[in-house]
């Protein structure tokens, strides 16, 4: 059983006593009719853990869904196979008609969608939909590419940028659940570029622009994009999961070719420290949310799984009165 002294946050004040005077502040402890009670206004830092590895290690692979219905697909390879998450182990899924890697995504479990990608010797334009069983082909993007990033739903999809020939591309494009359609263009083009939120509300970060790595964001209105904050950290080939005003950035690469663990949050205006990876990783898939998100797999990283969230089990003996403080 833990003790209290052990749990890495704010140090308690203890108060043994009948009643408590006055409201108790933030991360305090006190004793009252028997028993210990948290003081559980503390605000606490999201953490990562590891969660159960992916049947198949794959990277430049791309993610979808929750953190308790995920899902990822395809992959350095180039792989055509596909892996759900029940939250608590992966599972084989249908395969992809067309095997890729660097694809952008969307959507969830049940409804997901993929789009270009890259074949070699060959960018694609084959976009594919999810119904939780199997794939089937949509509509094609009008422009090939691959690295590139996805938000949005199956019936509302969106991507932006990517590797592109001759120059990396600003191009965004929107889906109906049939076909896609020309979108504002982003300010600066980029490949190796992550993106989350929706059709409507998203966001893109990060990146390469011609050798050069972008701590810039950029905010999707359904019709143009605007300057957001910008990372702390200029990164490429990161992974994001989220909304356009909660947003997580995980991992990546910075221009002396590391790998980062560490991971970035976006409150709709600017980003800050997160928890860091137990894995650096690059070039992985994610999934979920600013508060319960998923990274999975990468070309480092390989198999393994990473969980976001906060962790309260660590206070349970404080809430039934039992340990040792």
């Amino acid at each position: 059983m833990t003790n209290y002294k052990n749990v890495k946050y704010k140090r308690p004040t203890i108060t043994l006593s009948g009643s408590t005077e006055s409201t108790p502040a933030a991360g305090d402890v006190w004793y009252q009719s028997g028993k210990f009670h948290f003081g559980t206004s503390q605000s606490m830092s999201n953490v990562w853990s590891t969660a159960c590895n992916l049947g198949t290690a794959r990277g430049y692979n791309t993610g979808a869904g929750t953190q308790a219905a995920g899902l990822t697909f395809g992959g350095d390879g180039p792989l055509n196979t596909t892996e759900e998450y029940d939250g608590t182990v992966w599972s084989a899924g249908g395969n992809l008609g067309t095997a890729r890697y660097g694809m952008a995504a969307c959507g969830t479990q049940t409804a997901g969608l993929s789009m270009g990608g890259y074949q070699p010797p060959t960018l694609q334009v084959v976009t594919e939909e999810y119904n939780g069983t199997a794939w089937s082909a949509g509509g094609n993007i009008a422009s090939a590419r691959y690295q590139f990033a996805g938000a949005g739903t199956q019936s509302a999809g969106l991507c932006m940028g990517g590797r592109h020939s001759p120059t990396d591309s600003n191009a965004t494009e929107e889906y109906n659940g049939t076909s896609w359609s020309a979108g504002g263009n982003l300010a600066t083009g980029r490949g190796s570029i992550s993106g989350c939120g929706t059709q409507t509300a998203g966001l893109c970060f990060g990146g390469n622009d011609g050798g050069t790595y972008e701590d810039a964001t950029e905010e999707y209105d359904g019709t143009s994009w605007s300057a957001g904050g910008d990372l702390g950290t200029a990164r490429q080939s990161t992974s994001g999961a989220g909304i356009q005003t909660a947003a997580l950035a995980s991992g990546g690469q910075i221009p002396s070719e590391a790998t980062l663990s560490s991971c970035e949050e976006y409150n709709g205006t600017a980003w800050s420290a997160g928890g860091n990876l137990t894995t650096a990783r690059m070039n992985h898939g994610s999934a979920g949310t600013i508060a319960a998100g998923l990274a999975m797999g990468g070309n480092v990283g390989g198999d393994s799984v990473e969980e976001y969230g906060v962790d309260t089990g660590s206070y349970d003996a404080l809430f039934n009165g039992q340990g040792d403080l």
